[in-house]
């Protein structure tokens, strides 16, 4: 049996298509991912037949992030998001087979986070990355804690970000945001 696809839970590879990315207004939660999303693949969907999604491996590790182009080829062809400039992950609500992340570029930026979508063959395979990188997160969150001490008080950091993962379904999603809308 080949155990290439039976990687550990914090460890998830997928062929993806890379949408892009959009400038977010804020670290974390899907109301900063939504909108970047659904222009990204408005985007997309309008592309002139001469113009494809590049074709990508998209690998979540405990280290982060790690992309590389497979077609077309580009002069940038490969990059990687550390885990800790990673603040959120999301199976998107309405593109179920979108996986969306925030990335934190620069605190001092007038922009400093930015949205990167990725569309997956499948729901399934959304939800996995969405997974992995949830295991990402407590595995760098467990390392910092050790390296700190476990006497030491939880406080932010520039060397401790926080970050989310949103691991409901998008329908349990949707739901949250409809009980938001009609509390207001």
């Amino acid at each position: 049996m080949n155990n290439l696809h039976h990687s550990p839970p914090f460890l998830s590879y997928a062929q993806v298509k890379y949408i892009g990315s959009e400038v977010a207004r804020g670290l974390w939660g899907i109301k900063y991912t939504r909108r970047p999303v659904d222009h990204m693949v408005g985007v997309a969907k309008n592309l002139p037949p001469n113009k494809v999604l590049p074709n990508c491996d998209l690998t979540v590790s405990v280290t982060g992030v790690q992309l590389e182009i497979i077609s077309p080829k580009a002069s940038i062809n490969n990059w990687s998001h550390p885990i800790d400039t990673i603040s959120y992950g999301v199976q998107d609500l309405v593109y179920t087979r979108v996986f969306a992340m925030i990335v934190v570029k620069d605190d001092s930026s007038p922009h400093p986070y930015d949205v990167h979508a990725f569309v997956c063959d499948s729901r399934a395979m959304a939800r996995r990355l969405t997974f992995a990188l949830a295991a990402a997160f407590q595995d760098y969150s467990r390392r910092v804690k050790e390296a700190a001490g476990d006497d030491q008080i939880d406080t932010i950091t520039p060397a401790r970000q926080k970050f989310a993962i949103d691991l409901r379904t998008p329908e349990e999603i949707q739901a949250g945001e409809m009980e938001q809308e009609t509390e207001a």
